[in-house]
Formats: C-alpha cells, sequence, structure tokens
C-alpha cells in the first residue's frame, strides 16, 4: 500500500497537466444517471498470445503522410470525452449477483467461485488450465454488469466492483509483464479502470473523483506507463493498446500519452491495412474486427479534440470491400485463420451493406474476383439475383503464417447451392495443445500435405491466373518441406458448379502425398471406389460427389481414404467455435513416393443426379469430357500444366 500513497503524492504536486487529488463536489443525493456505453465490437472471442518478439509487429517505415496522420492538441484543461468501451459481450456470462459473489464465468466453462465475496480475488487461479480464461479473468471485463449497475446509483455494486479492481491493483504491483495474462490484458483491464472511475463519478453524482477514489488515477497511470513501454506494434493488439493509452491521457488531461497514441496509430495504420485493403492478421474474423476498431479510433480521437485525418477512413473502406469479397454465398466470411464461423456485418452505405444483408439491401461490389498480395483470392459466380444461389470460394496463398494465421496455404473454401462444400478445420482456441497444433497445421485444411516431412511454413507464390465468365484459374507454387516442391493449379467452374484441383509434388526423398478434402460435419461420407466417394447430410436434396482422375500415375489400392473423429493422429474434425469440436469427415486422396499427380473433382450436385466423365488427349491437352447433373462441359490440362475450360 506505501506504493499507492507514494504515488498519490507525487500526482498531488503535479499541477497543471497532472493528476491532482482534488476534493469531490457532491450534488443533490439523487441516483446516478448512468455511464454511457459505446457498442460492442465483433471481437473474436478468447485471445491469448505467448510474448515475445512474435507478438510485437513492426510499424510501417512510411506511415501515413502529414495530411494523413492522426493529430492530438495539446490539451492545458479537459475538453473532451472519453466514453466506455464496454466489455466485449465478456460479461454477458457474470449477471451482477454472479460478481458481487466473485464468481466469474467464461467461455462456456462452468462459473467458477474466484474469490472470498468481498472482492479479495485470488488472481493466480486457473481452474481449467486455460489460458484464455486466465488472461479474461485479468481483463477484469467480466465485472462490467456490476460496473454498469454503480454507474446508475447501485451502492452495492460500486462497492464491490471498486473492491475487485482495487484488490486486482494491489495484488498486481507494476510491472506485472512477467505474468502472461495480466499483461496480455492490460488495454483490456485500462479500459474496465476507465470505466470504473466512470461509474464512481456518475454513481456518486459528483464531478470530480473522491479522494479515496483516487487510486484509480494511480492504477491509470502505471497502465498508461505500461502501455508506453509494452507497444505490440501495427496489428490489434497494438491499436486496442493505442486507444486505451489515448483514454487514459483523454481522461486525466495528459497530452503526452494522448500525442504518443495517435503517432503509433499514424504509423501502424498502413501496416495494418494495406493498399488493397487486406489486414496483416491473417484471419477473416479478425480483419472485421479490424474494420471496427480503426472505426472506433476515429471516434475516440474525434471526442477528445484530436484530428484523425483521412488515410484511417480510406484504409477502412478498401477493407469494407475486401470484407465483402471475403463473404461466402451464405452470408458468412470463409473461415481462415484464427476464425470461428463469423457473419458478416452489414455496414450501411458500404460494400458491407449487401454482403451482410445477403442482397436485401445496399448496392453489390463491382467486383465478381478479388486477388490480393496479402495471400487471399476470393472469387463467386455472382452477387445475384438469388445471394445464395450462387457459388463462392476462397483459397490462401501469400506470406509465411504469423500472428492469427494458419499453415493453409493453397487450401480451398468451397461454396455452393446454398451450403458449405468443402470447409476448413476452424479455430480451436489459444490453449497450447494438440488440437491448437492440429488446427493450425496443413492438416486441418484443404490442399496436399506432406506429413513425413515437418512443414516450413513457406510462403506461396500465386504463378498464373485466367479469370473468365466461365471459369477462374489460378495456380500456386511453395516449398512446404525439406527438398519437396508443390503445385496447386485450381480451377472454378460455373453453370455447372465445378471444383477441380490438380496438386503435383516432387520430392528428393520418397513421400506421402495426401491432398485433404475437408467436409461439414453435417455430412456422411463414404468411399464409392478407388476413384470416388459421396457426401450428403441424411435427408438432403443435393450431395456432393468428389472424384480422382488418374493423370500421368496409376491409382494405388487405398488412393481414397476417409477419415474421421480420429485422435491418433487427429483428423476429420471442425471447430465452428473456440468452444465447439465436432466430428466432421475428411477425404484423402493418397499417393506415396518421389512425385504425385492428383486431379480432384468436386461436384456439388441434386441428389438424384450423377457426373459421368471420359478422357483423352487432345495433341499435348489432356481432356477431361464431363456431364455434371445433366449439363456437358469439356477441361483440359495443357501441356504447361494450366487448367482451362474448353467447352
Amino acid at each position: 500500500m506505501r506504493k499507492w500513497i507514494a504515488m498519490l503524492g507525487v500526482l498531488a504536486a503535479a499541477g497543471a497537466g497532472g493528476v491532482a487529488a482534488a476534493s469531490h463536489v457532491a450534488a443533490a443525493g439523487s441516483p446516478g444517471p448512468g455511464i454511457a456505453i459505446a457498442a460492442d465490437l465483433p471481437e473474436p472471442v478468447g485471445a491469448q498470445f505467448v510474448p515475445g518478439s512474435s507478438n510485437v509487429v513492426p510499424a510501417a517505415t512510411t506511415p501515413a503522410n502529414s495530411t494523413g496522420q492522426p493529430k492530438a492538441r495539446a490539451l492545458t484543461t479537459s475538453a473532451g470525452t472519453y466514453t466506455c468501451p464496454g466489455f466485449s459481450t465478456m460479461d454477458d456470462a457474470t449477471p451482477l449477483s454472479s460478481v458481487l459473489q466473485d464468481t466469474y464465468a467464461w467461455g462456456g466453462f462452468k462459473a467458477y467461485k474466484v474469490g472470498d465475496g468481498s472482492g479479495n480475488i485470488n488472481w493466480k487461479l486457473n481452474p481449467y488450465n486455460n489460458p484464455s480464461w486466465y488472461m479474461w479473468l485479468h481483463s477484469l471485463r467480466w465485472i462490467g454488469q456490476g460496473i454498469t449497475a454503480a454507474g446508475e446509483g447501485d451502492t452495492d455494486a460500486l462497492a464491490h466492483v471498486t473492491a475487485i479492481v482495487h484488490d486486482w491493483v494491489l495484488d498486481n504491483p507494476y510491472s506485472w509483464k512477467s505474468d502472461i495474462g495480466a499483461w496480455e490484458s492490460t488495454m483490456h483491464r485500462t479500459n474496465v479502470i476507465l470505466c470504473t472511475r466512470q461509474a464512481v463519478l456518475a454513481g456518486l453524482n459528483v464531478t470530480t473523483l473522491p479522494p479515496e477514489y483516487q487510486w484509480l488515477d494511480a492504477a491509470l497511470v502505471d497502465h498508461a506507463t505500461f502501455l508506453v513501454n509494452n507497444w505490440s506494434g501495427a496489428w490489434n493488439h497494438g491499436t486496442d493498446e493505442s486507444i486505451a493509452l489515448f483514454g487514459v491521457g483523454c481522461t486525466l488531461d495528459q497530452p503526452d500519452y494522448m500525442n504518443l497514441a495517435v503517432s503509433r496509430l499514424g504509423a501502424a495504420i498502413t501496416t495494418s491495412i494495406d493498399t488493397q485493403g487486406a489486414t496483416n492478421e491473417q484471419s477473416t474474423a479478425y480483419a472485421q474486427f479490424n474494420y471496427s476498431l480503426w472505426g472506433r479510433a476515429v471516434d475516440v480521437l474525434r471526442a477528445c479534440g484530436a484530428d484523425p485525418g483521412p488515410t484511417i477512413t480510406e484504409r477502412r473502406e478498401l477493407l469494407a470491400n475486401w470484407l465483402a469479397l471475403a463473404t461466402d454465398s451464405r452470408g458468412n466470411l470463409h473461415q481462415i485463420g484464427d476464425s470461428e464461423v463469423v457473419r458478416t456485418a452489414s455496414v450501411a452505405n458500404t460494400p458491407l451493406e449487401y454482403a451482410g444483408s445477403l442482397g436485401a439491401s445496399g448496392i453489390a461490389p463491382t467486383e465478381r474476383v478479388g486477388m490480393f498480395s496479402a495471400g487471399y483470392v476470393f472469387g463467386r459466380s455472382g452477387w445475384g439475383p438469388a445471394f445464395s444461389d450462387q457459388a463462392s470460394y476462397s483459397i490462401r496463398y501469400g506470406p509465411a503464417r504469423a500472428l492469427h494465421g494458419h499453415s493453409d496455404h493453397m487450401s480451398v473454401t468451397y461454396t455452393a447451392g446454398g451450403r458449405e462444400v468443402v470447409i476448413d478445420g476452424g479455430h480451436a482456441g489459444y490453449q497450447n495443445d494438440v488440437w491448437r497444433t492440429w488446427a493450425k497445421s496443413p492438416f486441418a485444411h484443404s490442399v496436399m500435405t506432406t506429413p513425413m516431412s515437418p512443414d516450413l511454413n513457406p510462403a506461396t507464390k500465386l504463378t498464373r491466373s485466367v479469370v473468365t465468365q466461365a471459369s477462374d484459374f489460378y495456380e500456386f507454387s511453395d516449398v512446404p518441406g525439406t527438398g519437396i516442391s508443390r503445385v496447386r493449379a485450381v480451377l472454378v467452374l460455373r453453370n455447372p458448379d465445378l471444383l477441380i484441383t490438380l496438386d503435383r509434388g516432387s520430392a528428393k526423398k520418397a513421400q506421402q502425398f495426401q491432398t485433404l478434402w475437408h467436409l461439414p460435419s453435417d455430412q456422411q461420407a463414404s468411399v464409392y471406389s478407388r476413384t470416388t466417394a459421396l457426401a450428403q447430410k441424411p435427408g438432403d436434396a443435393t450431395r456432393t460427389i468428389l472424384f480422382q482422375v488418374p493423370y500421368r500415375q496409376d491409382l494405388p489400392p487405398g488412393a481414397i481414404l476417409l477419415k474421421q473423429a480420429q485422435t491418433a493422429p487427429i483428423q476429420g474434425w471442425h471447430y465452428p467455435t473456440i468452444t465447439s469440436r465436432r466430428s466432421a469427415p475428411t477425404l484423402m486422396f493418397a499417393r506415396s513416393g518421389t512425385m504425385a499427380s492428383i486431379l480432384s473433382f468436386v461436384a456439388p450436385v441434386r441428389s438424384n443426379t450423377s457426373v459421368l466423365y471420359s478422357t483423352r488427349w487432345s495433341g499435348t491437352t489432356y481432356v477431361v469430357d464431363l456431364t455434371v447433373a445433366g449439363k456437358k462441359t469439356s477441361i483440359g490440362i495443357t501441356g504447361g500444366g494450366s487448367l482451362v475450360r474448353l467447352s
């Protein structure tokens, strides 16, 4: 406690621009009016990261220019506001009654009593051995309903939430960097302390902080000092940290905090969102969160008299278009990286209005296909007139895995006929266990894998592409393992809907080459023959026919294998959310040796229709003639390895 008394003495002597221990002025004794709370952002749940160099992203060497750079004015007296940013639904599972009993719940885990009922919390508890549970305990967001009630004049709530916050402050003195949960939640906890401060003023109906609550301002200074000294850089953590630091500066009238925060935002925006609108998070869910987070940054700066400049708004407009293109035909974002199954948000007067409303309002994007150098291809058969009747797909490539990315390069997701056809393995959360290892690995994605060789986390090149009205072609190449080369050609047809891949691998040493096709968990799959497998939701009017055609390589016995709900090794699962793991069929098109040539077809059709094919050579082009649900088409593999639609 001596530390806090000494700190208060320093602050009281600071004079103008400091945080003086001012006496409070009580108003006539009516209940508090409550505090303003900003709307929740679509924040992905359960974030937790290992500290170190991997979670610090250097900002761009070329930040927003002088006209685009956010600017803070030097304040000497408070002339703005910082709205409580809310608790990001983290308080939904912990009602006021639970807060008052020191009982905390998160993530589907059973509610747990973390204190003695007086606000004295055991901050070392982690009964479920889950890093996210622990981090969100330290974030203090779970006491949000208590803070809201305190701001409305509930004296019991006010006493209890301030006791909890004060207990954290006393039990976790500066610097708490050695505790990962305390460290990673600093920006969130900073905001909770700011909200608590506002609740004290509103709940007591006073205009200045009473002396007995001056420890709140001292805690904010410590948190601001931590944020000054520990910036995560140009990604959502760094943006959150800058906003929280700015909030402390606005609240405590500290222009140095504000100016540092806005300079960091200006440096980060051009790295966080590139000139094509892609974020550096390698996750569609985090991209959507970044769209909202940077919007909040603009609002926060303006509310406290700072000029956000035009660059943030310009980059957000580009990101809105990226997110619209990243929306599948069911209205969800393609599940990529650390992303749960997430609905695309409808944002008025942006391309997201159309994508998020499934075409009910707004104007459709002008592009049908988007190719982004950050490592994404998003395409669809069209935007209407019936949104869900379209087919859509995603393909990953680009820089090596980082931040919220997975080892998913060359992986495909695909929707058609109003349903998922090929999916991603999903997001298993942040606990360092075998499930997260699998979900991040190539084996959780629809891609050709080489399981006998360690994953090199390669950068992957988009080497060729041809987009036409009838089909879209792409080719990718990389080195997934030592002495191994991999090339994937992808052809997506419209009318009929058909997905075709040609995977070619070569290795200096004999390998297993396995092209994986992850299918929705509601599907039942079966292997029909060495060439063909079927998948269908029981009772559904549609099914998926998956088959491989021998091309420059005979099909060996066991050329198609079905893997589902396996644990050794892990295969055949889907995580729609980090707390929900479902058994899901995975089909494996398998080869072994020093080379592989796997030509795959994925045909979503009506359950009462079929696919027929024959093959022939036409000069140097290998031709596959198909009848898909009664519609005839032909595709060719040229001598150079391109996939082309011939008719």
